[in-house]
């Protein structure tokens, strides 16, 4: 394995040639991601890999041997980090651009890849659009796969049998042999012809003295962030733990901490602009001079990879894939430039006024039109309840209840069918929790608990300081997570790791969609300690901030201040479980033979049954509902 700046290991991604196959000195034989970056392995001289002694996803101290080549090779060839430049041996035969791409589908989300158990066509036969012409093979089903497009079958790349990931080319349509030959030549063109760029290979190793800081993932599905502020500049001495920038993802903004001690040096990233995770955003150093080189370094690296994998404008028309796997160009962390991230002014967004829920609530009980109110003082200039002006409240009925918002039969012309592509915060919400749902093996338990004790509790409490109900939840799930150790624990891999003390999520909904700030060693909390950390934690978030986001190992969700009686609740992953918590409400309570109207309250807890057992789980729903109808005995 070779080395590249103070990496001690790096994993294999991908072998560029199976065993067996000859090499030239030069050819790039691997490719390997890095701690920090991505880089290549090429062969020093020519030769034949013998035998591959780390497989892909292997990961491999550097200065091990990750294959054996033949007495023309070398065993651990050396990393380079320059890009290759894929150009034709000879002189092009062809018009690449006019061939239309054939690609592998991906026909289910979890798909990636697929096998060609048949073509239906051959080389040379005329197809026409929406006609099936191979059939493939994924690890759910078979299919039959149309054409797009009509036209000629100019050229097979997989054949039968043969797998591919989705959206490898599979096929090539165009009218002309030499066309299709052409398009082969440029997007994959064999080892033998890859030659170095033309400019110099770009030396970017880290210097011992430097310190990358990374883009953070906060998420399983975050994979770009902005810099929203920079809290310190250029220059700045910072010390482990000290929050340093802020970025904001799709689903919040977060402030970010050193890791080290030492001298901001280099600001790679500024205010407002984006760069996918683990992209170097700043450097630590004492010595901005090997700051300043590295960061030239990064710059011309990602100047040679743009240059080599750019590609006419007019091709991407035709082309409706990317190249084939096996022309694969690794990179490194490199720094774009992006826009500044504009923050919104305005208060109406494709017609609809931007405001909280309690805000809607409150203009409506006060029959005050949102829309009116000039600015708010939210997150993006969102109205919040405190925006709304007093108004005299809605004329109460004979029940003393106040009226609904008026709901008059709606007049005037029909609009037209929107449709709203899902981005930003939905999008990211969408895919977590449709990964969760289909990959985790939920089970459910439901409970209902006598919620008289619970809520004189809290009006007793209440009158010493402000606390919520969803707060003595709080305290009772955090006081049973610690006594059961398995609800602690989240799935990190394959790895159960059981965390020492409770950190519980707190769902917080939001107008564009729902946040998890994550409250820490909740079970070490007094009450009125946890009244206040979440009452701040769910202020955060609506202004913009979630708190120890995917930290948590189990997430409270209430919607009882909606009326909700019951609901079931999708596991936030990794975590172990999430407890659904329903309104407390009149009921009927039958206690030792005798029934009595008193307020109850049902919960639904989601486990994931790969970490927690239903007995075990259900232990713990018993002691929950024994705390929650006991809660003196919390203090």
């Amino acid at each position: 394995m070779p080395k590249a700046g103070k990496n001690s290991s790096g994993t294999i991604k991908k072998w560029l040639i199976a065993e067996g196959a000859s090499f030239n000195a030069g050819d790039v034989l691997a490719v390997v991601e890095f701690e920090d970056s991505l880089g290549e392995v090429t062969a020093s001289s020519a030769g034949r890999l013998a035998k591959i002694l780390a497989g892909e996803k292997k990961t491999v101290a550097t200065g091990e041997s990750i294959a054996q080549t033949d007495s023309a090779g070398k065993s651990a060839p050396a990393a380079k980090s320059s890009a290759p430049a894929v150009k034709p041996a000879a002189p092009l035969k062809g018009n690449p651009e006019a061939v239309t791409v054939i690609i592998m589908p991906k026909r289910s989300n979890d798909m990636e890849e697929g096998t060609i158990v048949k073509w239906l066509v051959k080389e040379g036969d005329k197809v026409t659009k929406g006609q099936p012409i191979f059939e493939i093979e994924t690890d759910k089903t078979s299919v039959e796969i149309e054409a797009e497009v009509d036209g000629r079958i100019a050229k097979i790349i997989i054949g039968e049998g043969a797998s591919a990931p989705i959206t490898a080319p599979v096929a090539l349509i165009c009218d002309k042999n030499d066309d299709a030959a052409a398009w082969l030549a440029v997007n994959s063109a064999p080892a033998a012809q890859v030659e170095e760029a033309s400019t110099a290979p770009v030396n970017i190793e880290l210097p011992e003295n430097v310190t990358t800081i990374l883009m953070p993932q906060r998420s399983n599905d975050m994979e770009e962030g902005t810099i929203v502020k920079w809290l310190v500049k250029e220059g700045d001495k910072v010390t482990k733990g000290q929050p340093i920038f802020e970025i904001e993802t799709d689903k919040t903004s977060v402030e970010i901490e050193a890791e080290v001690d030492g001298k901001l040096a280099k600001i790679l990233l500024q205010e407002g602009q984006s760069a996918p995770i683990k992209t170097v955003v700043a450097l630590v150093c004492d010595n901005v001079a090997d700051a300043d080189k590295y960061a030239a370094g990064l710059a011309a690296q990602a100047a040679a990879e743009k240059l080599a994998v750019a590609k006419p404008a007019e091709s991407a028309e035709k082309t409706v894939a990317a190249a084939p796997a096996q022309a694969v160009v690794p990179t490194t962390p490199s720094v774009a430039a992006a826009p500044a991230v504009q923050r919104m002014a305005a208060q109406v967004v494709a017609g609809r006024v931007k405001a909280s829920p309690a805000a809607r609530r409150i203009a409506a009980q006060r029959g005050v039109n949102l829309a009116a109110i000039s600015a708010g003082s939210g997150p993006h200039g969102r109205i919040i309840s405190t925006d709304v002006p007093a108004a005299p409240v809605a004329a109460a009925t004979v029940t003393g209840k106040p009226l609904p918002a008026a709901a008059p039969v709606v007049t005037g012309p029909v609009g037209e069918v929107t449709v709203t592509t899902m981005k930003g915060m939905r999008k990211a919400i969408a895919t977590n929790l449709t990964k969760s749902k289909q990959n985790i093996p939920h089970f459910y338990l439901r409970f209902t608990v006598d919620a008289g004790p619970m809520l004189s509790f809290y009006k007793s409490q209440k009158a010493m300081f402000k606390c919520s109900v969803n707060d003595v939840v709080l305290m009772a799930v955090g006081r049973a997570m610690h006594e059961f150790p398995a609800l602690r624990s989240r799935l990190e891999g394959d790895n159960v790791v059981e965390y020492p003390t409770a950190c519980i999520g707190i769902a917080v909904g939001l107008e564009g969609g729902l946040v998890v700030p994550v409250l820490k060693d909740a079970d070490r909390m007094t009450f009125a300690e946890i009244a206040a950390a979440s009452r701040d934690l769910a202020t955060q978030a609506r202004n913009g901030k979630v708190v120890n986001m995917g930290k948590g190992s189990f997430t409270i969700s209430n919607m009882g201040m909606f009326g909700v009686e019951e609901f079931g609740a999708i596991i936030n992953p990794p975590e172990s479980g999430i407890l659904a918590v329903g309104a407390a409400r009149e009921g009927v309570i039958v206690e030792n033979g005798a029934m009595r109207i008193g307020k109850i309250m049902t919960a639904t807890i989601s486990c994931d049954h790969r970490i927690v057992d239903g007995m075990l789980v259900a232990q713990f729903a018993g002691r929950l509902k024994e705390l929650l109808e006991n809660p003196q005995v919390m203090l």
